[in-house]
């Protein structure tokens, strides 16, 4: 049994769910998000209780896929309620002497001690800011904010001799002496 599968997702009072042909929508004011249904997962709307309720498809409770797809859908469910609502947030920090970021246009620049800026393109519905050495990455879909973080990270990651690169905010980069530790 999946724990996480059990537990109803509750639906808060400005967010409204939508359950239609395989596909649950989740709407809160101008924010709008879908999930496409996997046929070995039920989710059904309880009226009373005010939350969604997922469960396995009548014939799968045997199959290990369909129980792995039950928790699945219900964490991408709960996501996509908390991203309707609230939204999240990823920060990325620039540490190195005379690197730096700007948001330019729809792509965002990075010096980050190659020849040529390092450009990366924003996806659709994300917005990212930079403020000093900070790379600020919000969205309403949890999957796209720690994707293009990750992209941004990818390109120039933190190493652990001078600590430069790109880190998430907060990241503690374990550091290496090199070789004067050893003479």
């Amino acid at each position: 049994m999946s724990r996480i599968g059990k537990k109803p997702i509750e639906v808060p009072s400005k967010a409204k769910a939508t359950i239609s042909d395989g596909l649950v929508t989740i709407e809160s004011g101008n924010a709008k998000q879908e999930l496409a249904l996997r046929p070995e997962v039920n989710v059904s709307w309880d009226e009373s209780e005010k939350h969604l309720v997922v469960s396995i498809a009548e014939g799968h409770e045997d199959n290990r896929f369909a129980r792995a797809m039950w928790g699945t859908t219900r964490a991408l469910l709960q996501n996509m309620i908390e991203g309707v609502t609230k939204g999240f947030e990823k920060k990325l920090e620039v540490v190195g002497v005379g690197w730096s970021a700007v948001v330019a246009g729809p792509n965002l620049e990075m010096k980050v001690g190659f020849a040529n800026p390092v450009v990366v393109p924003i996806p659709q519905g994300l917005d990212v800011k930079v403020e000093k050495s900070i790379i600020t990455v919000n969205g309403r879909d949890k999957q796209a904010v720690g994707e293009f973080a990750a992209t941004v990270r990818s390109k120039r990651k933190p190493e652990p001799y001078n600590g430069k690169g790109v880190k998430y905010f907060g990241e503690v980069i374990r550091r290496k002496s090199g070789k004067a530790f050893g003479s």
